[in-house]
């Protein structure tokens, strides 16, 4: 009774906000577009993993192996040599997040206004291509055309779209007699936004590079990323993985931003915690590799226990979509629940999502340093699955149990959250199936 209280007072604070913000026209056509995405995300996601077997050759003994060490061993040896092959299609869905949202969110915006939609999609494209990849010698940098580029693509999305509706509203168009075909019309009634786009938006990008030397993504990029020494005590830390959290709340790829800082120095601390194992010590540097893992368990906002509990949902949204989850998530791969949830800017869900990486990594952090498990000596696989991930980093079971109570903990963090979130879907998934057999009956009727 005093659980549903709780969750009926957290309801009518934090849903007319949720409301409000699903409601604004421009986060709707964010959060739809980033959608229509998601089929190839959740693809594209496991072929990373195939990429990436859950082994370290390195902490293996060939001559003293069992059949199945020697079959993952077989499968590292073979991701190796082909890894580009075997990543294409991650690299072609994924690693295009940005270009394809792009044209999803201008497309969703354009339809909104009763524009043309697909044209609209177009232009906002060829812009973003203009910007984040521009040809060198024949040659396009994939660099930006991927989750590092999708901040750049909701900017040109939703400013090419009202850069268009703002050429229509001024009624700038060619005065063509009614004999001239209307794919001709359209064709040439396009030209002038489509003009007015490159000149303002590409505009900006040539004035930037002219004063900076970078693009506009770069110079973005260069602007979200703090500073090193930041993050080697608790408190920067937990400063800098909340920093990148809530960069992910309004579609930035925060993890890449944190990434350079958080690996490079828990992949220094790691190896200082392997000499002083090699020396016969105890690994005690605190700020290891296993901080960042912990920091992303089951992805960033440590997603997981919320893909578990989508799993289990009423909503059939959220339950094909937590089921569809639970693989990637083990491996630390959670684009499908940030943007399929969608967790972009849903105020619910980002509670928890910004709340759950610092109760981790506290605890990580407090649990290392009084003993209860070892601090991390060993650098290993990424896109490994979490369980592995903790045994490899110190060949100590205590880690994998404690990485197994965090996704416990992340369940209650996320629950009555979820609960809230999954009471509005439930009754738009309602009103949708409404509508859709009013529809249907007044279609009989007519029959």
């Amino acid at each position: 009774m005093g659980q549903n209280k709780f969750l009926d007072k957290l309801d009518k604070v934090l849903s007319p906000i949720g409301a409000k913000i699903g409601s604004q026209r421009h986060l709707n056509a964010i959060s739809t577009g980033m959608m229509m995405t998601l089929p190839l995300i959740v693809v594209g996601s496991l072929f990373l993993i195939i990429a990436n077997p859950p082994i370290n050759p390195e902490l293996v003994d060939v001559n003293n192996t069992n059949i199945f060490i020697k079959f993952l061993l077989s499968w590292k040896e073979f991701a190796v040599n082909n890894y580009a092959t075997i990543t294409a299609p991650f690299d072609m869905t994924m690693g295009l997040l940005g270009l394809m949202s792009a044209f999803s969110i201008a497309y969703k915006l354009a339809s909104d206004y009763k524009m043309n939609a697909s044209m609209s999609g177009l232009i906002s494209t060829s812009l973003f291509f203009m910007i984040c990849a521009p040809s060198n010698e024949g040659n396009i940098p994939m660099s930006f055309l991927g989750a590092d580029g999708l901040f750049v693509a909701i900017i040109i999305g939703i400013i090419s779209v009202e850069i268009s509706r703002f050429v229509d509203k001024m009624e700038w168009k060619f005065n063509l007699p009614s004999s001239v075909p209307s794919a001709v019309a359209g064709f040439m009634n396009t030209l002038i936004p489509l003009m007015l786009n490159i000149i303002i938006l590409y505009g900006i990008n040539v004035i930037i590079i002219a004063n900076t030397g970078m693009n506009l993504p770069q110079s973005i990029m260069n602007i979200l990323t703090p500073a090193l020494n930041v993050a080697d005590n608790l408190w920067g830390y937990l400063a800098l993985i909340t920093f990148g959290n809530i960069l992910w709340l309004f579609g930035v790829n925060g993890t890449s931003i944190i990434f350079p800082i958080v690996f490079t120095l828990g992949l220094s601390n790691t190896g200082i915690n392997s000499e002083l194992v090699t020396s016969g010590k105890d690994p005690n540097v605190i700020m290891n590799l296993q901080m960042f893992r912990i920091a992303i368990l089951g992805g960033a906002g440590n997603t997981l226990g919320l893909a578990l509990l989508m799993a289990k949902s009423k909503s059939t949204h959220l339950k094909s979509l937590g089921r569809l989850s639970i693989v990637p998530g083990i491996c630390g791969i959670n684009e499908p629940i940030i943007f399929g949830g969608p967790i972009v800017f849903n105020p619910i869900l980002a509670i928890p999502f910004i709340l759950t990486p610092i109760i981790s990594v506290s605890l990580t952090y407090f649990a290392q340093k009084i003993g209860v498990i070892t601090c991390g000596y060993i650098v290993d696989p990424s896109f490994t699955p979490f369980f592995a991930q903790a045994y490899l980093s110190s060949m100590d079971i205590r880690n994998v149990v404690f990485t197994f109570m965090l996704v416990l903990i992340s369940i209650f963090m996320y629950y009555p959250f979820f609960k809230i979130y999954e009471r509005n879907m439930l009754r738009k998934e309602s009103e949708e199936n409404k509508i859709e057999d009013d529809f249907n009956f007044d279609e009989f009727d007519l029959a």
